[in-house]
């Protein structure tokens, strides 16, 4: 697992954090799922092969990053729901066919469990051959499934999100019978900015500075407008540090950052070396050209005793 992936997991795992995501994905920000309410499940799904002695011998091991299960209240009743996570820092052409994957292998986990749990009961005496030889009751239900996929990036998604996507050009008949699966994905470049606000965790930060991570201008506006900028966790630095580069430091110790702060400093010293740069190289120029000493280079550009010290030692 890369650092991207691993900051990003550890991030999400949190609940306030994967509670927020849901609801303002499905719910539009109303506060339905609980953090309180989350319990984190395995998240290794067993991909069972078939292909006769010349296939796949040993069952293959695929990792969700992160699922949990849930009630929640709707509508006065109680929902017992699998919510699933998938963390993107780059984009994945064919994350219609890995979703898909993930989702059938749990919805078979949920079959095989409700099978292995009428063996264990012994409650198949006095049913019918068909419920007694498939294993699964017929009233027996499945929780529904929904993964959630969270694009670390300030470019847009321009992957499919359907499986109808990927096909070639079919006959619509032909379509109509083939079921499409469809992503579901928050991508920060496709979230209006006013819509940030219905986000009740560091989530709205995090998402909002990767959105316009590549647009310094309004970077600066986004920060000195929201004073919640001036207190982000480590976790969260350490999610924009790994996937848009935004280099703040983090002291040892510090739990609390100010971003703002962090963000002056570095475009203060950026500016820094880059003056001392474009004096160096004046400098050069005119020993060079004219015959000058260094000393009487920078007697002529009227350089700072401060200035004189950092460039006198880049120019041994």
């Amino acid at each position: 697992m890369g650092v991207k992936d691993t900051v990003t997991t550890k991030y999400m795992r949190q609940n306030e954090i994967f509670a927020d995501a849901f609801n303002y994905y499905i719910y539009g920000g109303e506060q339905v799922i609980n953090p309180e309410n989350l319990e984190e499940l395995d998240t290794r799904e067993i991909d069972v092969p078939y292909g006769g002695e010349k296939g796949v011998e040993q069952p293959v091991q695929k990792t969700r990053d992160v699922i949990k299960s849930v009630i929640a209240m709707m509508d006065k009743r109680l929902a017992y729901l699998l919510l699933a996570i998938e963390n993107q820092s780059n984009i994945h052409y064919a994350m219609p066919v890995k979703n898909m994957v993930y989702d059938a292998l749990q919805y078979a986990k949920q079959v095989k469990g409700a099978i292995a749990s009428h063996k264990v009961s012994g409650d198949y005496e006095g049913v019918g051959s068909d419920e007694y030889l498939s294993g699964f009751m017929k009233e027996d239900r499945l929780l529904p499934v929904v993964t959630l996929v969270i694009y670390f990036d300030s470019k847009e998604w321009d992957g499919p999100l359907s499986i109808h996507e990927m096909f070639l050009e079919q006959d619509a008949r032909v379509l109509a019978l083939v079921p499409d699966y469809r992503v579901n994905l928050l991508a920060p470049a496709s979230i209006e900015d006013h819509n940030f606000e219905k986000f009740q965790s560091s989530l709205k930060e995090v998402l909002s500075f990767i959105k316009h991570a590549r647009d310094k201008d309004k970077l600066k506006k986004v920060l000195d407008a929201d004073e919640s900028f001036r207190h982000l966790g480590r976790s969260e630095v350490d999610v924009l540090n790994a996937c848009v580069g935004a280099k703040i430091t983090v002291n040892e110790g510090e739990e609390a950052i100010d971003v703002c702060l962090a963000i002056q400093q570095m475009n203060e010293e950026a500016a820094q070396k880059e003056r001392i740069s474009t004096l160096l190289n004046s400098i050069k120029n005119l020993m060079k050209k004219m015959d000058w000493t260094a000393e009487h280079s920078m007697d002529v550009l009227n350089v700072s005793e401060n200035d004189r010290e950092v460039l006198t030692q880049l120019l041994k």
